[in-house]
């Protein structure tokens, strides 16, 4: 039986938060897989991260401060057990009129939500995290604002959960949803069949712009959940590449860091017209 280790921090969201940003922005992944969720009120928080051995587990903890950031705890898991507990701590998400499930939660989707099912995998956006779920909820309001989009790119998609809500929202539109990794492109594709958005996506593996399906589009809607420093080198872009009367929207940005991605963009010519934040994460609307 082949043996996972979960390393498991229990502290306040604010000790939390950091690590879980340091984590998310290694150029390589640190961890099978990681994960925040609230720990019975806003203000604290549950980390939890899985290894494939005891070493990797005692190194990435002492890596990242972990047993600074609140009670840790290191333990085995079986491969078997990780799947009932991933199961188990992610239930369905509700973001707006949007609801991110997986197959084992269909039961609990509420009549007249618009459902995005999305299995836990290696490609980031499953909803669960507040800067996926701040991008839905942002959404949905620009839609029952009366804001339409035929042409939508979702940049960094990861399991092209965005890509698939904007293609349920309006079913006569095209997206192009790109990603630099090999695996998410794959999983945008299957996560898009199963939504019966495949005629809408075409996925794609690129690096922010720099493809040529790009060249020289205008997209009515731009999602970039990434991370602040990426985000701030590709407003100019990210500017060019909306149409008049557009909507850009940002995430992957902490609290802290949404002034100077804020100033950015605002600098390429565009107006912020909505700012959000969740659990410490900033989620950033702009016009052209």
């Amino acid at each position: 039986m082949s043996m996972l280790w979960r390393v498991e921090t229990r502290g306040p969201m604010a000790g939390l938060r950091p690590v879980l940003a340091a984590l998310d922005a290694a150029p390589e992944p640190p961890a099978l897989s990681w994960s925040l969720f609230e720990d019975g009120c806003e203000t604290a928080g549950r980390l939890d991260i899985l290894c494939d051995t005891r070493v990797a587990a005692e190194d990435l903890a002492a890596a990242y401060g972990l047993d600074a950031a609140g009670k840790m705890h290191i333990e085995p898991l079986p491969d078997e057990d990780w799947v009932a507990l991933s199961l188990k701590g992610l239930p369905l998400v509700q973001a707006g009129r949007f609801a991110v499930y997986g197959a084992h939660a269909a039961a609990q989707l509420a009549p007249g939500s618009i459902g995005l099912e999305v299995e836990a995998g290696p490609a980031f956006g499953t909803g669960h995290h507040a800067t996926t779920r701040g991008c839905l909820e942002a959404l949905d309001r620009l839609e029952r604002e009366g804001f339409r989009a035929a042409r939508v790119l979702d940049l960094g998609a990861g399991s092209g959960v965005l890509a698939i809500a904007a293609g349920k929202l309006w079913p006569r539109s095209q997206i192009i949803a790109t990603d630099i990794d090999r695996e998410s492109v794959e999983e945008t594709l299957v996560n898009a069949q199963k939504n019966g958005v495949a005629a809408q996506i075409a996925s794609i593996e690129a690096d922010g712009y720099a493809h040529s399906a790009l060249d020289g589009r205008r997209f009515d809607l731009i999602f970039a959940n990434i991370l602040a420093g990426p985000l701030i080198s590709l407003a100019e872009q990210s500017a060019a590449h909306l149409a008049p009367g557009g909507r850009v929207i940002l995430a992957g940005l902490l609290d802290e860091q949404a002034a100077k991605v804020g100033e950015a963009y605002a600098q390429a010519g565009l107006t912020l017209t909505e700012m959000q934040s969740l659990d410490g994460w900033t989620i950033l609307v702009f016009s052209a």
